[in-house]
Order: structure tokens, then sequence, then C-alpha cells
């Protein structure tokens, strides 16, 4: 998982030498936020739309040198690593260098977010339970523990720190059962705080049966 499986070559690039106007064409032709920009050395950073679209026409990208954004990746960080340029610098595209700082091509926005997609097997038809619990008692341990001793696994977990509460763990797990009852009950028995919870409930749907065939017999 790094970033070299995700790197696209066919971002457009601006040399210093274009004009505005063919940095506007390209902006518009591609959906793009940032461009790379090139000079006779190589990759020098990032142009951005909103930069571009504030300058006049007949210039060129050297012009606007100042407002590049300087931000790269080496190809064998790991994609996680990219995850916090993308969410920290509100990019569409990291362009990805090598350990000679050459340019190899940019990872997109959302080519990461549906790899993200994948590490949390999103697509599952598993459940899903949302915790929460003091910093200080988190142990990733005893929460597997107290799954699979309920006959279940771990498929993927999350587990940051509460906005406003820095001192309180929310850790979101995504479970390969689609029935939690007896694993909520263990939780709380531990003294998690159960913020959410989906999945299915074969208890409520036992007394809905039975609630459903007592409204037929009333009908009767």
């Amino acid at each position: 998982m790094i970033t070299s499986e995700l790197i696209q070559i066919q971002i457009p690039i601006l040399y210093l030498s274009d004009s505005i106007s063919t940095a506007i064409k390209f902006f518009d032709d591609y959906k793009l936020s940032q461009i790379p920009v090139f000079g006779e050395e190589g990759f020098i950073g990032l142009v951005e739309e909103d930069v571009v679209l504030g300058c006049e026409e007949n210039k060129t990208i050297e012009h606007l040198t100042n407002s590049f954004l300087k931000y790269s990746i080496h190809e064998e960080e790991h994609l996680f690593n990219a995850l916090s340029y993308f969410s920290k610098y509100k990019l569409c595209i990291l362009p990805v260098i090598d350990a000679n700082e050459k340019y190899l091509g940019c990872i997109r926005d959302t080519d990461l977010f549906y790899k993200t997609c994948e590490w949390l097997n999103v697509d599952g038809l598993e459940g899903l339970l949302h915790l929460e619990i003091e910093q200080q008692n988190y142990s990733l341990a005893q929460i597997a523990q107290i799954v699979e001793s309920n006959g279940a696994k771990i498929m993927s977990c999350v587990c940051i720190p509460k906005k406003n509460q820095p001192t309180i763990a929310e850790i979101i797990l995504k479970i390969n059962k689609e029935e939690l009852s007896s694993i909520i009950h263990t939780f709380e028995r531990y003294e998690y705080k159960i913020i959410a919870s989906y999945h299915k409930n074969i208890h409520q749907k036992g007394l809905d049966d039975r609630f459903n065939s007592f409204i037929r017999y009333l009908n009767v």
C-alpha cells in the first residue's frame, strides 16, 4: 500500500512558459483544482485554479511562481501519509517523486478515496459498531477479545480522538456478523459507550413477527 500503486501519468502538466490562457483551458478541460508546473530542472510545484483565474491571460505561468504549492510525496511512502496531505492541504492531486526528486506522476483524490473504502471494507454486509471510551482505557487487544469471545471477528477498525474531547477515543468497528446484540451487551458490561450500531437485531425481528401475527389475528 505505497503511493506508487496509485500513480496516474495522464494528469496534464504546465510549463513556466505557458500562458495563463492555456492554464485556464487545462483547468476547464480536466476539471482539476491544481495542476503540476515544470521548469528547466523538472517539477516545481502545483498551481491552483483560483490563482490562475485571478491573473491576466496574456501573462505566463512564471508570474505565479511565488504562489505555487510545494507539496509532493515519495513513491515508497505509505498511502496513509498521502491521506494526510489531501486532508491537510485540500488537494485534488498529489505529485509523486522518486529518491532523486524526479516527478513520476500524481495520485488523484478519487483514487485514494476508493482505495480507502477497500481498506475499510465498506461494501460488506457486516455489522457496524460505533463506540466511545476514555483514551487511557483504550485497548485494541481487549476490543478484539470482546468481539471474538462472541464468535465474530473485526474486519476493520478506526480509532480517532473525539472532536473537542481529546481524552475520549471514538472507535468504529466493522464486524463479520450481521447481528450484534450479544457483542453490544458485552461492550456495555466493559463500560464502553455505544454511540450507534447498524445490524440486524434477531430479537427485534422475533418481536416484530409476533406483533404482526397478533395484528393478523385481530383482523380475522
